[in-house]
């Protein structure tokens, strides 16, 4: 753990929406390694945010904010931010809230992009208003990849940076399954034995592509042995999904939210990402990390993030979605070459320290008392 340091006089206040994996793990890992720094850390929250990510666990206290952005919740997250040295946002709908939170007063606002919030319709052009008044009202905006941090300038931010972001890992270490034994046991579970097995992980949305995904499904019917295709997620379009799945008879199963994605891709021989819009796609890094060949679309922060070690393909195209799946099923040495260069580029990736340095550095930056003339 890092000494404490000079830090200790700081007090910040994280706030988190609730809502997204990436940024509730984010902020549980960046409380942890501020507290460790000395800093006095709030995070206001919903509380089922921090049963899950169990902020107070890593030493921040945490304070319930409702994820609405009526006048109670606002005046709840106003006067959590009292005292407070710095306040970080997470999120549009968070750095709205706390945008009107801190509004008529001076303390310094660093907010975080780390996706892009979707709609169509009326309520698209509602999100681009948010998106200009949480960015001009911030002192910097912090982008998880080039394409927010451009998005976040071209909307007005006054100070844009490219943020260094981890992916956390475990919070626990128990004592793993052997790999070999659990790779069987899993495949077995899911109805893959003797038959590939692709994996796909997020919630079941419009702009997750899984539209496409099963599009692309009927080609692979035609192989022998048969692919499996598992969607691990849950979300408005299970239903539709699941008729689509029916009513065509393919090869396609969902298993709902998991919480051994990692199990999953470990037994997978294809991680598939087939998205409209992503930003550092967690499932993208943890299919690199486990050295899981990955077909993802070329779309927002993937090609930053995965380089050359991904399969990359047009948004909405499903027979090039299909064709580099079947040829990656037939091209053994191909796999291995990119489970070899995945392992390569993720070690390319900032640690959780290398975040929290950086990060701290854009809080002492804001914090720095103004030279006396």
């Amino acid at each position: 753990m890092t000494p404490v340091s000079s830090h200790s006089s700081m007090r910040t206040v994280q706030v988190l929406g609730g809502g997204n994996t990436a940024g509730g793990a984010h902020v549980r890992s960046l409380a942890a390694g501020l507290v460790a720094r000395g800093v006095r850390v709030t995070v206001c929250a919903p509380v089922e945010a921090d049963r899950t990510y169990d902020f107070t666990g890593a030493g921040a206290e945490h304070v319930h904010v409702p994820r609405s952005s009526d006048p109670g919740a606002v005046a709840a997250l106003r006067a959590a931010c009292t005292g407070a040295d710095l306040v970080h946002a997470h999120g549009l709908h968070a750095s709205f809230r706390t945008a009107l939170a801190l509004s008529g007063r001076r303390t310094p606002l660093v907010v975080t992009w780390h996706d892009r919030a979707y709609a169509e319709g009326p309520r698209a052009h509602f999100l681009r208003v948010l998106e200009r008044r949480a960015a001009r009202a911030a002192t910097v905006v912090l982008g998880t990849t080039s394409v927010l941090v451009d998005r976040a300038r071209r909307t007005g931010a006054r100070d844009a940076r490219l943020a260094a972001v981890s992916l956390p890992g475990p919070r626990t270490s128990p004592v793993p399954d052997d790999p070999d034994r659990l790779r069987p046991k899993v495949r077995a579970e899911l109805g893959a034995t003797g038959r590939p097995l692709l994996i796909a992980v997020g919630s079941l949305e419009r702009h997750r592509g899984y539209d496409v995904l099963l599009d692309a499904a009927h080609a692979w019917r035609r192989l022998d042995p048969l692919p499996l295709v598992v969607l691990a997620g849950e979300g408005p379009l299970r239903g539709e999904l699941r008729r689509r799945i029916e009513d065509e008879e393919l090869p396609v199963r969902l298993v709902g939210r998991r919480e051994d994605v990692a199990d999953l891709l470990a037994a997978a021989d294809i991680a598939l990402l087939p998205s409209r819009w992503e930003a550092r796609s967690p499932l993208a890094q943890e299919a690199l990390h486990a050295r899981v060949p990955l077909v993802a679309t070329r779309v927002g922060g993937i090609p930053e993030l995965v380089g050359d070690a991904a399969e990359l393909v047009p948004y909405g195209n499903a027979r090039a979605l299909a064709d580099a799946v079947v040829r990656l099923l037939d091209d053994p040495e191909r796999r291995e070459q990119l489970a070899q260069r995945g392992a390569r580029q993720a070690a390319t990736w900032p640690t959780e320290d290398e975040t929290v340095a950086q990060v701290l550095s854009v809080y002492d930056e804001l914090t720095r008392p103004a030279p006396l003339i």
